[in-house]
């Protein structure tokens, strides 16, 4: 991605180390814009990852930035974790805040979206019919719009013995929550296969899943 290469070279580990220290002990603003800007680069990465979003990525960059800013405030140093690698949290955890955010706005204009008039000619929206808490309502569609997701990766990424234990075991059958015993017993398999299976069916749903919602 060309965007990358107009932001400055990331801090070697000893430049970090000096920045971080003048900005925390010293409260040295310059050291703080320092480690901003030579930082820009891990956020144009990770907004990379979401520019399948309604959102635009210089907004995204911009989003992720405010997610650096508060990585640099409250990183420790004494953990002895690269600031790298507890800013990518902070960053990505600021983009997806905002673009659950916008989702529900989105949902929200939806629902207020006039669809008629009153016997007093008022007009109404799907939200007067309802006549239920808006958040609750956002929260169930988009509830909805991730367990289709699911179901719909579990029939295509999954072999029909990993989907017949993950059903099982979650309660995706009429015959509820299963423990791994007991699908061992109706399987005729031992527990420890029904656990293998189970955790290599969740890994492959985790990670087609993640692939759906971040593609490179």
């Amino acid at each position: 991605m060309t965007v990358l290469k107009s932001f400055e070279k990331p801090l070697t580990p000893e430049e970090e180390i000096k920045y971080l220290t003048d900005f925390k002990v010293e409260k040295d603003e310059v050291a703080k814009e320092i480690l901003i800007q030579r930082n820009m680069r891990l956020v144009a990465h990770i907004a990379k990852k979401y520019n399948n979003s309604s959102q635009d990525q210089d907004d995204l960059i911009s989003i992720g930035t405010i997610g650096l800013i508060k990585a640099i405030e409250t990183y420790n140093v004494d953990k002895g974790t690269r600031l790298a690698t507890y800013a990518s949290r902070c960053i990505e955890n600021e983009i997806l805040m905002n673009i659950r955010a916008n989702k529900k706005n989105r949902v929200q204009v939806s629902l207020q979206d006039p669809i008629g008039t009153d016997k007093e000619g008022n007009e109404i929206s799907l939200i007067d019919i309802l006549g239920t808490d808006i958040d609750y309502i956002i929260d169930q569609v988009e509830l909805k719009v991730q367990i289709s997701k699911l179901y719909e990766q579990l029939e295509k990424t999954l072999t029909d013995r990993e989907k017949e234990i993950v059903k099982l075991r979650y309660g995706l059958t009429t015959s509820g929550y299963k423990t791994q015993r007991e699908i061992a017993q109706k399987l005729d398999i031992s527990r420890s296969y029904v656990s293998r299976i189970e955790k290599r069916a969740l890994k492959k749903l985790k990670k087609e899943l993640n692939s759906e919602r971040s593609p490179v």
